[in-house]
């Protein structure tokens, strides 16, 4: 069987972890292949003795690493990539597609990558309710950097997804006056975009399209102040203007316009994050640990990014074929 190591990442703010002690017991059958960086639970008050009681093992963060398969919450911005011997499984959010050094990296070393983003259950996203929290500490945390309380502007939601659920949900509920726009009325949100105070985007954007949603030249057209928080975070794509930013300095300003771009924004309520982190991740453990890529079920393989250096996403394929266009 394969070892499976679990290392701490260390983007800004980044405290979610991806198998709590409690959900090994009732999910994984053979626990003595996790190998877990030492203090891997404290940042949500998990003591290394929960993992070891189980029979997991505590070791060192390049212990870790030297297993067979990593598990890293926010994979797409560790920075142990260059340390990995080759051919190894890596497992958590990769974003492989719009991530273009990391995934040339991958397809360098050969490594097999299974993206967190891509794994759907009977159609449905397994971590539905982290985009829901993306999009409710999005708003609770950029509403800071503006002046104004929520009751105070009219919004715009771009997207009708889970992330824009969880905006709307405390938007709502803090008084904002709010307008949400679905990929069918783009044109009406570019027609109307100027009356608004805050511009929320949430939207899964279709990586092979060459327009854009929000160009640099409509800065000048808002209203001075405007806040622009965007959830989606793509560099280069939707938002001209928009690049990420970290939950330490999660604004900057372009033409009298605030950009709000965390682009880890669940990570601010890792206990609740984790729970629903754990309990999907925890149940394909023995598999990974276990099975030949064959042999994954559908929800497994289909997430399935690259395969020892070989691209298996075409939309990966794709964006890098369009990258100048995208960036010009």
């Amino acid at each position: 069987m394969r070892t499976i190591g679990l290392v701490v990442s260390h983007k800004s703010g980044e405290k979610r972890r991806a198998v709590l002690p409690d959900d090994i017991k009732r999910n994984v059958k053979h626990p003595g292949q996790l190998y877990f960086e030492k203090g891997y639970g404290e940042a949500i008050g998990i003591s290394d003795d929960c993992y070891t009681a189980l029979g997991c093992h505590i070791v060192s963060r390049d212990e870790a690493l030297s297993c067979d398969v990593i598990v890293d919450v926010k994979l797409g911005d560790a920075d142990y990539l260059e340390q990995l011997t080759p051919g190894k499984i890596l497992f958590g959010w990769a974003h492989a597609v719009q991530n273009v050094d990391f995934t040339s990296k991958m397809l360098h070393a050969n490594h097999t990558v299974i993206a967190w983003e891509n794994i759907f259950e009977q159609g449905r996203y397994i971590f539905y309710r982290n985009r829901e929290v993306a999009g409710e500490a999005a708003i609770m945390h950029a509403y800071r950097y503006c002046g104004k309380m929520p009751y105070d502007t009219k919004v715009a939601i771009l997207g009708n997804g889970q992330t824009a659920k969880g905006a709307l949900r405390i938007l709502h509920g803090l008084g904002a006056e709010v307008d949400v726009y679905n990929r069918r009325l783009e044109k009406l949100f570019r027609e109307r975009m100027y009356e608004y105070d805050v511009l929320v985007n949430c939207i899964l954007w279709d990586t092979t399209r060459q327009d854009r949603i929000i160009y640099r030249e409509d800065l000048s057209k808002m209203k001075p102040g405007t806040l622009i928080i965007d959830i989606s975070c793509d560099p280069y794509l939707e938002i001209e203007t928009s690049h990420p930013t970290t939950i330490d300095d999660p604004v900057y300003v372009v033409d009298g316009v605030i950009h709000y771009a965390v682009d880890n924004t669940p990570a601010m309520y890792p206990i609740t994050v984790s729970r629903v982190l754990s309990e999907g991740i925890s149940r394909y453990l023995d598999i990974v640990a276990g099975e030949d890529l064959k042999n994954y079920p559908p929800s497994l393989g289909n997430a399935v990014a690259i395969e020892a250096g070989h691209i298996c996403d075409e939309q990966i394929r794709i964006f890098r074929e369009n990258r100048n266009l995208f960036c010009k």
